[in-house]
């Protein structure tokens, strides 16, 4: 088995940036993505946990890349969502996580995705989705993604591990907000997504544009 490179993460965002002279394309990424281990002292101002639930926490953010960590404690888990049409890559960097895949089936209002600029309105009140897969991603293992043809899942800290765990995410281009599925209701809604911490700082808790858990909150 070939060692992986081990580099900080301003080293990582720096090789991101070089991609994006021209296409970024999901197995350039991918391929990189597979060759290196992200030094955990380096992510250490990115670390942000809360106990009611996941955070997302903003390392680094242009026009094409969006880099973050996610940080979880034991059991806390997304909604099932989609990545808004977007390329998508995730290393586990700490622990272990449970990854969901779907396939979207149906709804009653399927004119709703042929929009500009999303990959759907939302709004159907009977969306069936199909599960796909189910995967174990522990850190060191396969690096994952989620693209256009794939890009509906759900991921969740593995609740018989009594252990946090820590996900460096990528996307390309910045997500802003995505689809979100009430999968007890077969609903779906859009939903606006924000940071808890943002370049290492905490952001304020009565900051309106603060949420820690996007996905999470079906209500």
């Amino acid at each position: 088995m070939t060692s992986k490179r081990l580099i900080s993460i301003d080293d990582f965002i720096e090789k991101l940036r070089s991609f994006e002279q021209s296409l970024i394309t999901r197995d350039c990424v991918l391929d990189f993505c597979s060759s290196i281990q992200i030094t955990d002292s380096s992510l250490d101002p990115y670390v942000f946990f809360d106990d009611k639930f996941y955070t997302r926490n903003l390392i680094y953010r242009d026009d094409l890349v969006e880099v973050m960590t996610i940080c979880w404690q034991p059991g806390q888990k997304t909604a099932v969502h989609t990545h808004n049409g977007q390329l998508c890559w995730m290393i586990t960097q700490r622990g272990s996580l449970g990854v969901v895949d779907y396939k979207w089936i149906g709804c009653d209002h399927p004119e709703y995705q042929n929009v500009v600029g999303l990959d759907c309105v939302a709004g159907s009140e009977h969306t069936k989705l199909e599960v796909i897969r189910e995967i174990e991603a522990g850190a060191g293992g396969p690096v994952l993604t989620a693209d256009k043809l794939q890009t509906i899942h759900r991921l969740y800290n593995l609740s018989d591990r009594k252990e946090r765990a820590i996900s460096i995410h990528v996307y390309s281009r910045p997500i802003d907000s995505c689809v979100a599925f009430d999968m007890e209701n077969q609903r779906c809604y859009r939903r606006q997504l924000a940071y808890f911490s943002k370049y290492g700082e905490a952001a304020p808790k009565d900051d309106a544009s603060v949420t820690a858990a996007p996905f999470v909150q079906i209500t």
